[in-house]
């Protein structure tokens, strides 16, 4: 791997050298090896420092300058990972997305999802704000939300088969439930992450209310 590949953050040398005139002289000191950082540790400080960046003023408004302030490297070092800013923004996302499905999985949601879906939001509430917030408002990005938001749908279908009857109320509780969690879960990273062992509760406590609104019920007859 070449000079190319690589970032180093180097620690100052202290060199030895005569005490004064006449004294004797002080032992050289050895220098810290250079730290070096191998290309996919960098390429991941680089994308934890977009997530924050992207995350604090949007796509549009953070620029390459912006990112490699984060990071704390030049501007060369992120051409050597990223060609764009857009592929910068794509690989933060695909990043979110795959943390995402190994905290909470992808099959099914059983007792621990809500518990899981708030672990991973408050392990990286940058990573989850672009993921469900900013990236629905960015046209260029605006199929990995899709793509979630009906992976979302189709699994919440899936287990709302046991509790609704087929039909249009079943259809708008799957596409609510899921919003429905995580609006509730950005809405407590917004309020500070209060009482984190008591959030999985109450958010379970508002996604038990919309399925309880498509139960069924009897026609309201004339008053």
């Amino acid at each position: 791997m070449g000079m190319g590949d690589q970032a180093a953050d180097r620690a100052p040398a202290e060199p030895g050298g005569p005490a004064g005139p006449g004294g004797p002289a002080a032992p050289a000191r050895t220098a810290e090896p250079v730290r070096r950082l191998r290309r996919a540790e960098r390429r991941e400080q680089i994308i934890d420092a977009a997530t924050r960046a992207f995350a604090r003023a949007g796509f549009a408004a953070t620029s390459l300058d912006d990112v490699a302030a984060e990071a704390g490297i030049t501007r060369v070092i992120l051409y050597r990972h990223f060609e764009s800013k857009a592929g910068m923004y794509r690989a933060v996302l695909d990043r979110a997305c795959t943390r995402l499905a190994e905290t909470v999985g992808t099959g099914s949601y059983g007792e621990d999802a809500i518990p899981a879906l708030v672990r991973a939001a408050a392990g990286d509430p940058d990573a989850f704000r672009l993921l469900f917030r900013h990236a629905a408002r960015e046209p260029e990005f605006r199929a990995h939300a899709d793509a979630l938001t009906t992976a979302s749908a189709e699994v919440a279908r899936h287990d709302l088969e046991r509790q609704l009857p087929p039909g249009p109320w079943l259809d708008w509780a799957a596409r609510l439930v899921p919003a429905v969690a995580i609006e509730a879960v950005i809405a407590w990273l917004d309020a500070g992450q209060p009482d984190p062992g008591q959030a999985p509760g109450r958010i379970g406590q508002v996604i038990f209310g919309a399925i309880q609104a498509a139960q069924p019920r009897e026609p309201e007859g004339p008053a």
